[in-house]
């Protein structure tokens, strides 16, 4: 299945902010000696997220700092305008399995277990830093539900299918949405913003100006 994911940086930094806890529960889980099914739960998760962050827009570019001369081994982005001839934040398809989606919704069920309703969860990784969860742990889950929320957000049909008629298999230099397209355009990038920065009114308003 396609989605669609912005070429912003607040998703990205979310999107990136999960390897560290992964490896570090990997760790705890595999230092203790034994195979759980915890630890096969957040290693198939793992694989899964670097697959999908492969397949992320210009990950190269955000993971080592914005380039105004891209490389030339490396697709270059495109740039997406609205009728009015303003340019918008562009959104790029990207294919995502059922089972990445199902093996990161595991994961996430099992970090918001082990932050609730079941605190023996990751039990062994506990006892080995204390009864309490890492501070640096707090907010795992919200952050890692907030990021499969987007990978799930159901994109709007006609968009999709012209933006994957326009990028694939590589973008074009730019791109004008018809009226139609750029009002799904604004409705989608509406939600992805809630769904990243809600709770925090300062970020939301923030993150909200970069798609006006």
């Amino acid at each position: 299945m396609y989605v669609l994911v912005p070429d912003d940086p607040v998703f990205f930094a979310k999107f990136q902010s999960l390897e560290e806890p992964l490896l570090r529960h990997l760790y705890r889980l595999h230092r203790g000696g034994q195979d759980s099914v915890d630890e096969r739960i957040i290693a198939d998760a793992y694989d899964s997220w670097v697959q999908v962050l492969l397949r992320l827009p210009l990950w190269s570019d955000w993971h080592t700092g914005r380039s105004t001369d891209p490389a030339p081994d490396e697709p270059p982005g495109y740039v997406l305008y609205g009728t009015r001839g303003d340019q918008l934040t562009s959104l790029y398809p990207i294919e995502v399995t059922a089972v990445e989606l199902g093996q990161l919704t595991a994961c996430l069920d099992l970090f918001a277990a082990c932050d609730g309703a079941r605190p023996a969860m990751l039990g062994q990784a506990r006892a080995e830093t204390g009864a309490e969860q890492p501070e640096r742990d707090r907010g795992l889950a919200d952050v890692f539900r907030r990021v499969l929320e987007v990978l799930l957000l159901p994109p709007p049909q006609r968009l999709l299918a012209m933006l994957r008629e326009v990028t694939l298999p590589e973008p074009a230099g730019s791109v004008t949405l018809p009226a139609e397209q750029e009002t799904e355009y604004r409705r989608f990038c509406e939600d992805i913003v809630t769904i990243l920065s809600s709770g925090d009114t300062f970020a939301y308003d923030s993150h909200r100006a970069m798609y006006l």
